[in-house]
């Protein structure tokens, strides 16, 4: 959190923008003789008088959907330690011949499976780190619009890298929070010094890198997944700190998300087409045949 240099209240996290509250510049400019003398003055509490807002953020509410997900996987196979390939294409697994021939959800359902304890462990720990940083950065409802992009992102860059491989896991979303979070760092002007910013900055560079590596020499990590969803969020990231970088600029962001979803659709029907699929929506053809 950043703090107004006048006054030292605390500014929104990692806020874009003037380096002033919005009390001092309003108070400033009624000093210059540019307000009316009955002009209110906004309220606005003083730095250490703390406010009644609640504690459970998006981050909160997406690690809570993938623990009871994971709940129920566990509770109606009696493990923990691994799922097999059925289990997870009944809970919504990613896999081609299906998602690309009408079951377009497990794009988005994918990302909420995991395939064990280890596996979703190390993605909310993940989260936890990253979705916090990212949540105070945007706000809550543009957080979660850019990690649920980033999660179709990330499941479409795995079906056309390997499309008759099962993929499930949040890792897409969250390399694309990474993603955002990077571009976010080159191309916004914020509140904070950018000295501040630059070990932040080093750290989320030095988790996409090595992560990407591990993901290489490691057989059964997804990282199609990964690039995609780190793709996607580097171009969400970059059109909200270019176009729409406060926080009401809410209409600029619907714009900006819907787009991204026009593109992604366009590149999933694209796909389908590619591998001589039909474009439709509903139950997929081949599970007579499975």
């Amino acid at each position: 959190m950043s703090n107004c240099i006048r006054c030292g209240r605390q500014l929104p996290g990692f806020s874009f923008g003037p380096k002033v509250c919005q009390w001092c510049a309003q108070h400033e400019a009624a000093q210059r003789g540019e307000l009316a003398d009955d002009a209110p003055q906004p309220i606005m509490h003083t730095p250490w008088v703390r406010r009644n807002e609640s504690t459970i953020g998006v981050t909160q509410v997406i690690f809570g959907i993938n623990a009871a997900v994971f709940l129920g996987m566990a509770l109606s196979t009696s493990s923990v330690m691994g799922f097999t390939g059925l289990d997870l294409v009944r809970w919504g697994a990613n896999y081609g011949p299906y998602t690309l021939s009408g079951e377009w959800w497990r794009l988005l359902t994918s990302v909420f499976v995991h395939g064990s304890i280890i596996h979703i462990a190390f993605n909310m720990w993940c989260l936890w780190n990253l979705g916090a940083l990212c949540e105070a950065l945007y706000g809550p409802w543009t957080y979660l619009a850019i990690y649920l992009l980033c999660g179709v992102g990330g499941s479409l860059g795995s079906v056309l890298w390997k499309p008759t491989v099962l993929s499930v896991g949040a890792s897409g979303a969250i390399f694309g929070l990474a993603g955002a979070l990077l571009a976010a760092f080159k191309l916004g002007e914020f509140s904070v010094p950018r000295a501040a910013l630059s070990g932040t900055l080093r750290s989320v560079g030095a988790f996409v890198v090595y992560n990407l590596i591990f993901g290489a020499a490691i057989s059964g990590v997804d990282n199609a997944a990964h690039i995609g969803g780190l793709i996607t969020g580097l171009i969400l990231g970059a059109l909200i700190a270019l176009f729409a970088p406060q926080h009401d600029h809410g209409p600029r962001r619907a714009i900006i998300f819907l787009l991204l979803i026009l593109a992604l659709s366009g590149g999933a029907m694209a796909l389908a087409r590619y591998h001589g699929l039909p474009a439709r929506l509903g139950t997929s053809p081949f599970r007579s045949s499975r």
